[in-house]
């Protein structure tokens, strides 16, 4: 991805989310764009309007978490929007993302034994672990009949020469069977590109993103429009809904779990308050998943193609 491009148009597309009013400016007459004006956003942050100009145009290279700090507040960006600044930032001089090494590559993102052990020492809800390309890396036994939708009868990453991760993103703008599995597929969708645009961020040299984007670009007139949007996001806490074509419609609580000594990937588990009629269906879906569960560890399913 063109850094410099990135941060143009992030930098275009939040400063016409933020209104005069909203900044505590007058509106006056003759306004000819939407939201703010690259002088106005100067005065805010307190820089002049050529540095400013400078780097919406993509110059970011040098600038100073203070200076950057001034802009976000001006744009009234968010945790989350400050941080992919900050990323591109980063990506502009050279910098990893928190001075860490670059993600490692597909051929070595292969899951450690022990965590994947840790993944099914969790049984009481699903529980994944994915890479920053929405690849399903890992999942416990709950977490393969949750997803079977997704999943289908793959053989898993080892199912073959060749054979692609079942990727949730895929999943979600290619494959008709998740507007069933997603009963708010809209904001699932929305969700999804805004978490992927923000670790795109954190690494704009993942030759595989950019590809994924690219497929989904082509094929998804849905992602490319919320793509173009350029919101992020990150997932961290909070409630889903799902329809699950065995146990039918639950509702579950998610908590994202950073993993420091795998750079890259994420787990996420899903729970179900105790007692609830969610929590009665998936026990029904671990009892379901003894017997009729395909056997995919991280599999190759309908979200491949």
């Amino acid at each position: 991805m063109d850094n410099r491009s990135e941060v143009r148009d992030f930098l275009m597309s939040r400063r016409a989310k933020v209104t005069p009013a909203a900044a505590g400016l007058p509106a006056g007459v003759n306004r000819r764009v939407a939201g703010l004006r690259r002088a106005e956003v100067a005065i805010l942050a307190g820089v002049s309007v050529e540095y400013y100009s400078r780097i919406e145009r993509g110059d970011i290279a040098g600038a100073s978490a203070s200076v950057l700090d001034a802009i976000g507040t001006a744009l009234k960006l968010d945790e989350t929007e400050q941080a992919h600044l900050l990323d591109l930032a980063r990506a502009a001089d050279g910098v990893p993302v928190s001075r860490r090494a670059r993600r490692r590559t597909d051929k070595a993102a292969t899951p450690s034994p022990s965590l994947r052990w840790t993944l099914e020492s969790i049984t009481g809800g699903p529980a994944f672990v994915r890479n920053a390309r929405q690849d399903l890396v890992a999942l416990n036994a709950l977490g393969r009949a949750f997803y079977a939708p997704a999943i289908g009868d793959g053989d898993g990453v080892a199912g073959g020469a060749g054979a692609r991760p079942v990727n949730l993103a895929r999943f979600q703008f290619l494959d008709p069977a998740s507007r069933d599995f997603y009963p708010d597929w809209e904001v699932f969708a929305q969700m999804c590109v805004a978490v992927m645009r923000a670790d795109a961020g954190r690494d704009p040299h993942d030759r595989a993103m950019q590809d994924l984007v690219g497929e989904l670009s082509t094929r998804s007139e849905v992602f490319r429009r919320l793509w173009g949007s350029h919101d992020v996001r990150t997932h961290g806490t909070g409630t889903k809904r799902f329809h699950h074509p065995v146990v039918g419609e639950v509702t579950l609580a998610y908590q994202e779990l950073a993993l420091t000594d795998e750079p890259g990937l994420t787990m996420l588990i899903y729970t179900a308050e105790p007692g609830s009629s969610s929590a009665e269906r998936l026990g029904l879906l671990a009892s379901w998943a003894g017997t009729s569960t395909p056997g995919v560890q991280s599999g190759s399913g309908r979200a491949h193609s």
